[in-house]
């Protein structure tokens, strides 16, 4: 008898700042959801500037807790597909290019991944990015921190550069 597949909770950041940019994350919370990837928990949308060196169009950012039963390279993997299903084009030389949807791996249960380029988790830049800390706050189970520093990540300072969009 083959061993029940351990199912996960883990949070992912959405973020688009071209086309339909709340449409684009619905969409991919809905291919998430397509796949047996479980949201259980959806923030709402957050509008921020693009941190980047070049001028860009704002982004719109969001956050889901999910559970799942893919490992964590599957679920970077499915990531990775529904970003292209959705148009993403990664220009060679631009990391900080325009996109139409981003979804990156914040945390994966407490497991701490160090796997570069491709996989790091938790994400390395996630204590910097209130446009992540915020809406990850907004649907953090009660008392979750993170699994290296130890740092609550159930609650987030406001920021002013960080807009939320209601109705959005």
């Amino acid at each position: 008898m083959a061993a029940a597949a351990r199912l996960t909770t883990v949070y992912l950041a959405l973020g688009a700042n071209l086309g339909d940019r709340a449409g684009a994350i619905g969409q991919a919370i809905d291919l998430l959801a397509a796949c047996g990837v479980a949201v259980r928990a959806r923030s709402p949308l957050y509008e921020t500037e693009a941190v980047t060196p070049d001028p860009q169009p704002r982004y719109l950012n969001a956050v889901v807790r999910a559970e799942t039963t893919r490992a964590p390279a599957a679920l970077l993997a499915h990531c990775l597909d529904i970003e292209r299903k959705l148009g993403r084009r990664r220009p060679v030389g631009r990391l900080h290019a325009p996109r139409e949807i981003d979804i990156d791996i914040l945390l994966y249960g407490g497991e701490v991944i160090d796997d570069p380029p491709s996989l790091v988790v938790p994400h390395p830049r996630l204590h910097a990015r209130p446009f992540v800390r915020i809406p990850l706050s907004d649907v953090a189970t009660a008392g979750l921190r993170h699994p290296i520093t130890g740092e609550p990540l159930d609650r987030a300072a406001p920021d002013p550069s960080v807009r939320r969009r209601d109705g959005a």
